[in-house]
């Protein structure tokens, strides 16, 4: 299991050792209605939870939907958000009932029920969108609506399943507004979450309001919020130095918080270990340079992940060696153990015995504006290209676009962020290499779908390390994926503002409701 811990790297609010000044970390009466603003580079796919799976989205659901269950920050476990208990009922971890809390309504009024929260599910698994979230119900076989109770039954033990639960993939919507086999398409949310969406601009801006009715496990709603979307992380970076935005999180340009100054008293900069990570997907199907696995073999011997770290990043990120990364259960050095360093020669044998005719010509696709996506994209061209063994076309998408090229395979390699979906090893496994994971990379071996399903029998998540430890090994030999490094977490605000360290913790939730003026 993942822990959090967290690094004030700048000076908080220095107290008189008396406490007489104590009364500014709480919010004064004539900020109650203040709106901060939170800036970030992340964008939002879709407004409707059967529509997307990517941080930006995720990041928004959790502020205007609830799930049955959600995470504390920091925290191992689902906890009750919008259910009072949820359990397995028997040891098999095969039918997972939840008791709906009551009282919770939608912002017309009515009352949220258990068939809210059934058909919410179905029409996941029903729509099965893309790049939205049913590869992550995989083992859902169907749901049972009662008076108040909601009643999961899974196809396989699933020890795994109450953390997807508490995903934005179980965000719960109002039946009686969204339609059920198809995205809704208008700019409105009918959630009960924290806020309510006031207004939306996509790719601009969206308007949050504290929710008077929320129920749930937020200790409160917060303060209005405005969340301002940047296309990049320069145009970030200049609406932070602006003071355009009150606080700025995910991204942030690398040269900019590598000269953050902990000394600097009109700020305050937040870092926390982080389980996202960055990966080089490979497009393996039939007809792609990349279908035979010892061209993916020879790519994973060219790759410099410490001169990534150092020079595009400026060390804000740490090179990653394996699938699951560093702090959650199972970890391990797999691709290290299988590449431990840069051999050009043992490339070139691997593409000689592949037969392709050199160099191989591949493209590479990015996101445009997500972090240093652009200067990491022409350093792994500049690492694949300089053997002479490949020569690489790279382009950026803008990022809705970026994912259907992805998803229809029309790119060979992609360059993605992953932010865990749950503190559990899981999360890195079938969305990303498990058959018809959402990565969409062509990918498909049986063993490796088998030790996913065997890991989630494992109620004690520990006793799931030798499965987890042999999938990996499985990954790093046949390379559908390449992981690159994985992040460190930094959130800034101005030192007017408090719940920083809060707001993100390396997962899909972003806790806006925990901002306030100090």
């Amino acid at each position: 299991m993942r822990s959090v811990r967290l690094r004030i790297v700048a000076a908080s609010l220095v107290l008189a050792a008396t406490g007489a000044v104590a009364w500014q970390l709480l919010p004064t009466h004539g900020d109650a209605g203040r709106t901060v603003t939170v800036g970030t580079t992340d964008a939002v796919t879709s407004l409707d939870p059967a529509g997307a799976y990517d941080a930006g989205s995720w990041g928004l659901y959790s502020n205007v939907f609830q799930s049955l269950l959600t995470f504390e920050p920091g925290g191992a476990t689902p906890e009750p958000d919008a259910a009072s208990n949820c359990d397995f009922t028997g040891p098999d971890l095969r039918t997972y009932r939840c008791q709906l809390r009551a009282g919770l309504t939608f912002p017309d009024g009515r009352e949220m029920t258990a068939e809210d929260v059934k058909f919410s599910f179905d029409r996941v698994k029903r729509i099965n969108s893309k790049v939205g979230p049913a590869s992550l119900f995989d083992t859902l076989k169907s749901v049972e609506a009662g008076d108040r109770t909601v009643t999961f039954n899974l196809s396989a033990s699933d020890a795994t399943f109450p953390f997807k639960v508490a995903t934005g993939a179980g965000s719960i919507v109002d039946r009686t507004k969204y339609p059920a086999d198809a995205l809704r398409e208008d700019n409105a949310v009918d959630g009960t979450g924290p806020y309510t969406l006031t207004a939306y601009t996509a790719n601009k801006q969206a308007i949050l309001a504290p929710n008077p009715a929320y129920q749930g496990a937020a200790d409160g709603t917060g303060q209005p919020v405005e969340l301002r979307y940047y296309t990049d992380s320069e145009a970030l970076a200049r609406a932070w130095r602006s003071r355009t935005v009150d606080v700025a999180a995910r991204r942030l340009p690398p040269d900019l918080l590598a000269d953050l100054s902990p000394s600097d008293p009109d700020m305050r900069v937040f870092e926390s270990d982080s389980s996202e990570t960055r990966n080089l997907h490979l497009n393996v199907r039939a007809g792609s340079p990349l279908h035979d696995a010892r061209v993916r073999q020879a790519m994973s011997w060219l790759i410099d992940r410490d001169r990534l770290a150092a020079t595009v990043y400026k060390g804000t990120v740490d090179p990653l060696y394996s699938l699951i990364p560093a702090g959650i259960t199972g970890h391990t050095t797999s691709f290290f153990d299988n590449y431990p360093t840069r051999d050009a020669r043992r490339a070139r044998a691997l593409l000689t015995r592949a037969g392709v005719t050199l160099p191989v010509h591949l493209t590479f696709g990015y996101g445009k504006g997500r972090g240093a996506a652009a200067e990491e994209a022409a350093e792994l061209r500049r690492q694949l290209e300089e053997s002479g063994l490949f020569k690489v076309t790279v382009e950026g998408y803008e990022w809705t676009d970026f994912q259907r090229r992805w998803a229809s395979g029309r790119l060979d390699l992609y360059a993605v962020g992953w932010v865990a979906d749950y503190p559990d090893p899981d999360t890195f496994g079938a969305p990303l290499v498990g058959s018809g994971s959402t990565m969409n990379t062509g990918y498909t071996n049986g063993n490796v779908d088998r030790l996913i399903l065997a890991s989630r029998q494992h109620a004690d998540r520990g006793r799931a390390t030798d499965e987890l430890r042999t999938l990996q090994e499985t990954v790093a030999r046949e390379v559908p994926v390449i992981p690159l490094w994985q992040r460190k977490e930094y959130v800034v605000t101005g030192e007017a503002v408090g719940g920083g360290p809060y707001l993100t913790d390396g997962t899909g939730v972003l806790r806006l409701w925990r901002l306030t003026w100090i």
